[in-house]
C-alpha cells in the first residue's frame, strides 16, 4: 500500500508547494482528520501514537505495510484503528478477529470502499471484485460462480493448461540460467488470456499508434491497483495525482484495456454471426469467457439480469487482472521455498516421479495422487499469501469487533500475512516452511487439507472468506499444480552458483497488488534422469 503520488513528489520541483499546503493543513487539520475517539462513549479499537496532521498514520506503513502492521499489532493488539489520511481504517491481525469479521459479522463487514483507482479502471464499479455490496454485486458474483468458474468450465480448460505447460517446459534451457519469474508470467498470462479471450493472439493492444504489449498493459494495470492516490486519503490534495502523472497513467491504461476488450467482443460477435459457438458447459465446450458472458447477456436466466457491454467488460477485467499477478507470484514463491529447503524439494520430486511412473510426463490425471504437492502449495500460501492484506472491506453499518465499536463506513484490512505466521495458531515454528503441517495421518494414509475447506479455518485464509472470499480458487489451483509438478518431474533445480552449498535465496519482497519477490528467480535446470 504505497501513496505513490507523495513519494514521487518528494523528488519534484513542486515540493515547496506541497509543503506549503501541508502547513496550511496543520491549521485546518481539526476539520479534515477523523476523530479516533468515540463521541458517544463506545470504546473504539486502540490506535498507535505517531498520527500526523493530514497524513495520519500513513508514514507508519513503510514500504511493506503487511509487515509494519504486524509489528504494530504486536504492541496494540489484534484490532487496531488507524487514520490513513482522512480514512479511518481498522486492521484485523488474528484468526479470532478474522472469523468475527468474515463469518460472524460478515454482512456488516462485507462491502467495499469506493477506491478511486478501481472506480476509474472498472467502469465505475461495474465489476464483481471491487463493487460495493448491492444487487449488482450479487448478480455479478452469481454469474462468475455459476458460469465462469464452475468445476465443469475449469475442467473444459484442461487442454489449455497442458498445452501451456508443454510450451513452458520447451522454454527451459538445460544447464543454463533460467529466469523462472519471466517464464511464470508468460505461462499464467497465456492461460488466463486463452481462457478469457480464446485462442486468437491479442498480444498488441491500442489503435495502431504504438499502444503497448498486452503483458505490459496488464502489469501497469496491476501496479495501479496497488497504489493509493493522494486524493483518496486527503481529498483536497487531489491535484498531487495530476502533477505526478498518476491520473494520466490511470486514464491511458484504462483506455488501452478498454480498446482491447472492445476489439475482443467485436471479434466474438462477428464469429457468432457466422456460426454461433455452443457447448454443454462440459469437457468439450469450445466457449471462452467472452462467449459465456455474451450468452448470459442474451438471456434472462440470471433472475432477469441482462448484461450490457460495459458489464461484460468489467467482469472480464476481474478475470484477467485478479488472476495474473497472484498466480505467477504463487509459483515464484513456491519454487524459491523449495530451493531454500532442498530436503522438501527431494521429497516432492520423489512423490511426483513415483506417481508418473513410466508415463514420461505429468498430466492432470496424476494430480489427485500428489498429496505432498498440495501441502507444499498450501504452506507457500500460508507464508506468502498473494494479497497479504486482501482487498479492503468497508462496514455498511455500526458494528463491533472483539468488543470494540466500529462505525459504519470504516475501511477494514485483514492482515492474512500476519495471521498465517501467528504462533498462537501455528506454534513456535510458525515462520518456518513445513509443508507437513498440511498433511494429516501418516505413511500411505496421508491426506491433504482440501482446497474447498479454505476459508473454514480462519488461521489460513489466503483467499479471504465469507461473501467476499475469492471464487476463483478452483480456477487457479490446477494450473499452479500442473506447472509445479511438471517442473519438478523433468528437472533438478539449483541456484546459479551450483554445488548445493550456496546461501539461501534472497526472499526480499516488493509490495503491489500482489507481494512478489524483489529479485527475479533465476535457477539452473539439470536434466532428469541424468
Amino acid at each position: 500500500m504505497v501513496v505513490s503520488g507523495l513519494v514521487e513528489l518528494l523528488h519534484s520541483p513542486l515540493l515547496l508547494a506541497v509543503l506549503l499546503s501541508l502547513l496550511v493543513a496543520v491549521v485546518v487539520s481539526g476539520w479534515t482528520k477523523p476523530s479516533l475517539h468515540g463521541r458517544d462513549g463506545r470504546r473504539l479499537p486502540p490506535s498507535p501514537r505517531g498520527s500526523l496532521p493530514v497524513l495520519g498514520h500513513l508514514t507508519l506503513l513503510g514500504a511493506l505495510p503487511h509487515r509494519a502492521l504486524r509489528a504494530l499489532a504486536a504492541v496494540h493488539g489484534p484490532v487496531m484503528l488507524l487514520c490513513l489520511g482522512c480514512v479511518p481504517t481498522v486492521v484485523a491481525s488474528s484468526a479470532t478477529v478474522a472469523e468475527e469479521a468474515m463469518k460472524t459479522r460478515d454482512k456488516a463487514f462485507g462491502s467495499r470502499p469506493r477506491l478511486r483507482v478501481a472506480d476509474r479502471l472498472f467502469y465505475g464499479f461495474r465489476d464483481m471484485v471491487f463493487a460495493p455490496t448491492g444487487e449488482h454485486w450479487h448478480q455479478g458474483r452469481r454469474i462468475c460462480v455459476n458460469h465462469l468458474l464452475n468445476p465443469r468450465r475449469v475442467h473444459s480448460l484442461r487442454h489449455v493448461r497442458e498445452q501451456e505447460v508443454a510450451a513452458m517446459l520447451g522454454r527451459v534451457r538445460v544447464g543454463a540460467a533460467v529466469n523462472l519469474s519471466n517464464l511464470f508470467i508468460i505461462y499464467t498470462n497465456a492461460i488466463i488470456s486463452r481462457a478469457t479471450f480464446g485462442d486468437r493472439d491479442y498480444g498488441a493492444v491500442g489503435d495502431g499508434d504504438g499502444g503497448g504489449d498486452l503483458r505490459k498493459v496488464f502489469g501497469e494495470f496491476e501496479e495501479l491497483l496497488g497504489t493509493i492516490p493522494m486524493g483518496e486519503v486527503v481529498p483536497w490534495l487531489w491535484w498531487v495525482d495530476i502533477v505526478t502523472g498518476l491520473e494520466r497513467k490511470t486514464r491511458r491504461t484504462f483506455q488501452e484495456m478498454d480498446r482491447l476488450l472492445e476489439r475482443v467482443i467485436a471479434d466474438h460477435h462477428q464469429r457468432r454471426r457466422g456460426g454461433r459457438q455452443t457447448g454443454d458447459d462440459g469437457e468439450n465446450d469450445p466457449r471462452d469467457f467472452v462467449d459465456v458472458l455474451l450468452d448470459v447477456s442474451e438471456t434472462d436466466a440470471e433472475a432477469g439480469i441482462r448484461l450490457d457491454t460495459v458489464g461484460i467488460k468489467a467482469l472480464l477485467m476481474d478475470m484477467v487482472v485478479a488472476a495474473t499477478d497472484t498466480s505467477y507470484t504463487l509459483l515464484e514463491w513456491t519454487m524459491a521455498e523449495l530451493i531454500n529447503h532442498p530436503d522438501k524439494m527431494r521429497k516432492l520430486q520423489d512423490e511426483i516421479r513415483a506417481a508418473a511412473g513410466e508415463a514420461g510426463h505429468i498430466s492432470e490425471d496424476h494430480l489427485t495422487e500428489l498429496n505432498y504437492l498440495k501441502a507444499v502449495i498450501k504452506e507457500t500460501l500460508r507464508l506468502h499469501p498473494p494479497a497479504p492484506l486482501l482487498v479492503p472491506r468497508e462496514t455498511v453499518e455500526d458494528t463491533e469487533l472483539l468488543g470494540y465499536h466500529v462505525p459504519a463506513r470504516t475501511r477494514v484490512l485483514i492482515n492474512v500475512w500476519a495471521i498465517g505466521r501467528d504462533p498462537v495458531t501455528w506454534g513456535e515454528r510458525a515462520e518456518e516452511f513445513e509443508p507437513e503441517r498440511f498433511v494429516s495421518g501418516s505413511g500411505g494414509d496421508q491426506q491433504p487439507v482440501e482446497y474447498h475447506k479454505l476459508g473454514q479455518d480462519f488461521g489460513f485464509v489466503p483467499f479471504g472468506a465469507g461473501r467476499r472470499g475469492c471464487p476463483g480458487v478452483g480456477f487457479s489451483v490446477p494450473s499452479t499444480q500442473l506447472a509445479l509438478a511438471s517442473l519438478m518431474y523433468h528437472f533438478d533445480w539449483e541456484p546459479p552458483v551450483g554445488g548445493g552449498r550456496s546461501p539461501p535465496l534472497d526472499m526480499s519482497e516488493v509490495h503491489g497488488l500482489a507481494v512478489r519477490m524483489k529479485a527475479a528467480l533465476v535457477l539452473v535446470a539439470k536434466p532428469w534422469p541424468r
